[in-house]
């Protein structure tokens, strides 16, 4: 009888392991959640900042499309791949900037990326995170300052 009783509770605990909720999150359910949390900035409103020491562009673009279609002037290049090692102060790859209190405006190709980028910044204890809207190919349609 006892063994039985040790089947059962056995059988409920591993049924109970197998019957988990699959669903699979999107990207687009991911990016809804960080547009609800996240500021975006327009083109005109980004421009205007270029240049304030209280302000960083960061780029997480690939290393690859900034060489081939360059940067925002002055921006700073973290690759979203490893963002978390950079913003973690107890990370070796911490960046100072990221716990600099400055306002930092991610930005990525088309601001998805970015957005996405910016919220985690903001998970990860980063105040004053914002992104692009329309990412870097708005900001060149609008004659933004881009270097090489």
């Amino acid at each position: 009888m006892r063994t039985s009783k040790l089947a059962l509770i056995v059988f409920s605990i591993l049924s109970g392991c197998t019957e988990q909720d699959r669903t699979v999150k999107g990207v687009d359910d991911y990016k809804a959640e960080a547009a609800a949390a996240v500021v975006a900035y327009d083109v005109p409103m980004s421009k205007e900042l270029v240049g304030d020491d209280s302000v960083v562009f960061v780029d997480v673009r690939e290393g690859e499309e900034i060489a081939r279609l360059g940067k925002i002037e002055g921006a700073v290049h973290v690759p979203r791949g490893v963002l978390e090692f950079y913003i973690d102060p107890q990370s070796s790859l911490h960046m100072e900037l990221f716990s600099s209190g400055k306002k930092l405006i991610f930005y990525c190709e088309t601001g998805g990326r970015s957005l996405l980028a910016a919220k985690l910044a903001m998970d990860m204890g980063v105040p004053d995170a914002v992104h692009l809207e329309g990412g870097f190919r708005a900001w060149v349609e609008a004659d933004g300052v881009t270097t090489p």
